[in-house]
């Protein structure tokens, strides 16, 4: 299995749709490797395979080997700069377009996750993050029996479970937890995304969608709640177009000071048009060190760290 070789394995659940799942799992592989593990990341949303375009990688190929298939490398590790390997995986490289659909049905649906699981050449490194559709369905289940066949005791950390504060999301995303409890997956913890909304003008954070829901739910099936992710423009921006983030004055984070002067909109045409050397994958994680969701998600890496052993 290609999978022998892989310390950590973590699965990136939620019952729910649009609760943002793949840019969880993003930002969590970003501040893994910014902490010098080597990381890679499946994707297992067949039908909506987005981790390409998460990491700008949409025009790679895979490439094939003896024995498999290699993963698509994000950028490569940096000791110097203390910074670990990052490499994907995803059904998104084998479409022609980004606009195909992928009509299947679960048997098929079932053989392309087995053979994700046994054909993908990882080699060695430290976490591998699987990023799963939402649901209950055929993929999840067909993930679980393998990993829980294949994997080796203790190789299947566990589970981080993503959800927005609203009551009609985390009805859903306990429907995941008890998925997770049928399936002996443990679980790691509940991320509470979408929890505040960062104002690009004035840096105040609005709870637009309502607050707590997530710390409730993880604690009413005590599980650990890893921490409250607000949404922030700049990172949609870094993702769309790979512009480095700018906040304005008085922009402090965990005791960070984000604060850059604001450019006009003549100096941001400008900047956009340059070249596709802006939007380069290998710089996407040294671009965000100066997000503001860097620090949040630094802590939760280090509780899941902690979580993990």
């Amino acid at each position: 299995m290609s999978l022998t070789r892989i310390k950590h394995i973590v699965l990136v659940l939620s019952g729910k749709g649009g609760v943002g799942k793949s840019s969880i799992t993003t930002q969590l592989a970003l501040s893994l490797s910014l902490s010098g593990y080597s990381v890679g990341v499946l994707d297992v949303d067949l039908t909506g395979p987005s981790m390409p375009r998460m990491f700008n990688i949409e025009n790679a190929k895979v490439t094939q080997a003896p024995g498999g298939w290699l993963p698509v490398p994000v950028h490569s590790a940096d000791p110097e700069k203390g910074v670990g390997e990052l490499r994907c995986m995803s059904l998104g490289f084998l479409l022609q377009a980004r606009g195909d659909a992928v009509v299947w049905r679960g048997p098929k649906k079932t053989a392309m996750i087995r053979q994700f699981l046994s054909d993908v050449l990882w080699g060695e490194m430290d976490y591998l993050l699987i990023d799963t559709p939402p649901g209950t369905s055929d993929e999840h289940i067909s993930l679980a029996e393998t990993l829980l066949k294949e994997a080796r005791p203790g190789q299947v950390a566990g589970a981080v479970v993503v959800t927005t504060p609203q009551a009609v999301a985390t009805a859903d995303v306990k429907k995941e937890l008890n998925f997770c409890v049928k399936t002996s997956i443990p679980v790691i913890g509940v991320i509470e995304n979408m929890a505040g909304f960062v104002c690009p003008n004035c840096a105040e954070c609005t709870d637009i969608f309502g607050k707590g829901g997530g710390q409730v739910m993880a604690h009413d099936f005590n599980v650990p709640f890893l921490g409250r992710v607000p949404i922030d423009p700049q990172f949609v921006m870094l993702i769309e177009t790979g512009r480095v983030p700018e906040y304005p004055q008085g922009t402090i984070i965990n005791g960070q000071d984000f604060s850059k002067p604001l450019r006009n909109s003549q100096e941001h045409d400008d900047s956009n048009s340059t070249s596709e050397v802006a939007k380069e994958a290998g710089l996407l994680g040294e671009k965000y060190r100066g997000c503001s969701l860097e620090p949040v998600f630094r802590q939760i890496t280090k509780d899941i760290v902690a979580a993990v052993g």
